[in-house]
């Protein structure tokens, strides 16, 4: 699915740079960025509305011991 980006002009000659440095397309080096960024921000955003559910009371945490003892990792 095509997609379009405007970089910031520093952005955009540090990744012209790059690209002829090493033979890659722009578009590989994106494509890099986007997919390595993309796994932190659904895990943050994850972590975020855990905390928001845990501060209203709509879950609830458990001990290391507990997650061991459940799944049978004791001593």
């Amino acid at each position: 699915m095509p997609t379009s980006v405007r970089l910031p002009e520093d952005a955009e000659r540090r990744l012209e740079a790059l690209a002829n440095q090493t033979g890659r397309s722009k578009a590989f080096y994106i494509r890099e960025a986007i997919m390595e960024h993309l796994d932190d921000l659904e895990d943050t955003y994850l972590a975020q509305a855990r905390l928001e559910a845990l501060k209203a009371g709509k879950s609830h945490t458990v001990t290391i011991e507990e997650v061991m003892k459940r799944y049978g990792l004791e001593g």
